[in-house]
């Protein structure tokens, strides 16, 4: 019982944590939720070949309910751009769609080495990158917007995350302001998160080795439990959004995802 208790407890904190990094950085709170839900279910005995993919479902799950309260601080702020969630919105679902699939052929081995490369590379890019880079001061055209779109879809069903690890270096690259950025990436969170979820659901049947109360692979107390605690602390992490300069958000960005995203990478290759 006290494991169980403990358990619990570690992820109403990664819940709670969730929550503020969705508020404050738009990523839906995945970057942290997925390394821990993978701590959490490793120290309870379950290292089968499918239990990355049961945080990964899991944290879209999540992803859910805390890419509503973003969007609603963010948008009372008016932040959020919402003519850009309709045009990318479609292409976005898609590719969220396909990338479950993708996840759920690849071993668990596999998926933390694609979480963590990913991440890193993002991570470095949001501390080193030039933050005046711009691949343009408009945004790109509908065959680019498409491709684009898709792709965030892709990665971000593959990796468990909301897209604000995607959507915010690509639409600063496009001219767009950070805090906007942020805020419209929280609408894109969910475009990925609700049909990546529902996928994940009616996937993954009869497998072994995945943790009590799993469906599909979406581990449901997880997701309560969760859903509940970054419920709470989403509207935190959008008052520190609005409070931050641009830099001090870039920063704050990079070294979390670097923290979590390499710690993933270090297990994946050491085994």
């Amino acid at each position: 019982m006290a494991e169980i208790l403990m358990m619990l407890a570690v992820i109403a904190v990664a819940g709670g944590l969730a929550g503020i990094i969705s508020g404050l950085l738009g990523v839906g709170g995945g970057i942290i939720l997925v390394p821990a839900l993978f701590y959490v279910f490793g120290a309870m005995g379950y290292h089968s070949d499918h239990v990355m993919q049961v945080c990964v479902a899991t944290s879209t799950g999540t992803i859910i309910f805390n890419s509503i309260r973003a969007v609603q601080g963010h948008a009372k702020r008016g932040a959020v751009d919402f003519a850009m969630i309709r045009q990318w919105g479609p292409f976005i679902a898609l590719g969220s769609v396909i990338g479950v699939f993708a996840a759920a052929a690849l071993h668990s081995d596999q998926l933390q080495l694609v979480f963590g490369s990913i991440g890193v590379c993002l991570g470095l890019y949001m501390a080193f990158g030039k933050r005046d880079w711009r691949i343009s001061d408009v945004l790109p055209g509908p065959a680019l917007r498409s491709v684009y779109a898709w792709l965030i879809g892709f990665f971000s069903a593959i990796m468990g995350i909301g897209g604000g690890s995607f959507t915010v270096p690509l639409l600063t690259a496009y001219g767009v302001p950070p805090h906007r950025a942020v805020a419209t990436s929280s609408g894109f969170g969910l475009l990925i998160s609700v049909p990546a979820f529902v996928t994940f659901l009616l996937t993954g049947w009869g497998l072994e080795g995945r943790p009590p109360f799993t469906l599909g692979y979406v581990n449901l107390p997880a997701v309560v439990l969760v859903a509940v605690a970054s419920t709470l602390t989403v509207p935190i992490g959008v008052k520190m959004a609005h409070r931050l300069s641009p830099a001090q958000l870039r920063t704050t960005f990079a070294c979390t995802i670097l923290l979590l995203a390499g710690n993933m990478l270090r297990k994946a290759l050491m085994g």
